[in-house]
């Protein structure tokens, strides 16, 4: 109870700043909720930035004095709250439907992962990037934008700082997508399928995603690119899976070396949230569980990331964000020109475009 008490007033100050968050996302789409959420409580943090260390005294009609340390409930909520979110993620997803389309687009899905990764890493070296910073922004482009580095961050143990560059880089060409996609399919003579599939397969996240098949397919007049473009993101969005696991084992042993060279434990950084991810999508294919419920259970688990975002953002100080802030845009836009290069070019030699 007394752990309870501690973390409340930090997870309801996240709720506070989520709650705004979540509509200003819902009107302005193309930005998104997660992308407000860190702003805000970036902002709080830049008038108030003792907010999280100072514990604020309130004194009740008893005269009982009650002290709200918000730092511990903010911790929770950008970790914990963060990976159950994730699970809950995964009652959006239908195997079958992933399935019967991804077939099609695994193998630029493996291309597109290949070539964010090496590019992340090895532009990210040429500019001394934080290493965690790459690998966010690569994981971000290759795999679902924020839901991914939400995934990926406390896998790696990335600071708020981190997260906040690559959410902010991935944020900037979300918006760059939607403009010039449906533009360059067009000036590419591509098919539905074949728009589809770029898409689903360069554009780093399912809002974007879905706004550019949306804006495809209304010049087509059928719905052809969009369907195909959301399930292809569907199955990329998959891919949580083994990037997680395998960074989880890299970084666990990358860090065991570094101490003292001890035993490596599997058990201790094997990330058992996306084993709750799987569960789920398993859970909503076979289950027979209503659509609004699973939608319902989904909606959630975003308003949790958002909350998770908001923690992130108090913890983030805009004058130290900005230190190094062009160096994580020219990665961002180097790993999507490879990630967009890639498809095309997989496209062109699979004959499906």
């Amino acid at each position: 109870m007394n752990k309870l008490n501690k973390i409340i007033p930090g997870i309801l100050l996240c709720f506070a700043i989520a709650s705004p968050a979540w509509f200003l996302g819902k009107a302005l789409p193309l930005i998104g909720s997660p992308v407000f959420a860190i702003l805000l409580g970036m902002f709080i943090t830049m008038v108030y930035p003792k907010v999280l260390s100072k514990k604020i005294s309130i004194t009740t009609k008893n005269s009982v004095s009650v002290y709200l340390d918000f730092d511990n409930g903010v911790k929770y909520t950008s970790k914990n709250l963060l990976q159950y979110s994730i699970v809950l993620l995964g009652f959006e997803m239908n195997l079958f439907n992933i399935i019967k389309v991804g077939g099609q687009s695994l193998l630029i899905i493996l291309f597109t992962l290949t070539s964010a990764f090496l590019t992340a890493f090895f532009i990210g070296k040429a500019l001394k990037i934080n290493g965690k910073t790459a690998t966010l922004i690569g994981v971000g482009t290759s795999i679902c934008g924020g839901s991914a580095i939400a995934a990926t961050a406390p896998v790696i143990g990335a600071k708020s700082e981190d997260v906040a560059q690559a959410i902010s880089t991935i944020f900037l060409f979300n918006i760059i997508a939607v403009f010039i996609f449906p533009s360059l399919g067009h000036m590419l003579n591509m098919s539905d399928i074949g728009f589809g599939m770029w898409a689903g397969t360069a554009i780093n996240d399912t809002s974007s995603v879905v706004a550019s098949g949306t804006a495809w397919s209304n010049a087509a007049g059928n719905n052809t690119a969009l369907t195909f473009a959301t399930i292809v993101k569907l199955t990329r969005t998959l891919m949580i899976v083994p990037i997680t696991l395998v960074l989880a084992i890299y970084t666990a042993k990358k860090t065991k070396a570094a101490a003292n060279g001890g035993n490596f434990s599997f058990y201790k950084v094997f990330p058992w949230f996306v084993i709750g991810f799987v569960a789920a999508a398993v859970i909503n294919t076979f289950a027979g569980i209503p659509a609004t419920s699973s939608h319902g259970l989904a909606t959630i688990g975003k308003f949790l990331i958002v909350m998770a975002m908001a923690g992130i953002g108090l913890n983030t100080h805009l004058k130290k964000l900005l230190t190094n802030g062009l160096k994580p845009i020219f990665l961002g836009l180097c790993c999507w020109f490879a990630v967009a290069s890639i498809s095309l070019l997989v496209q062109i030699f699979t004959k499906i475009w």
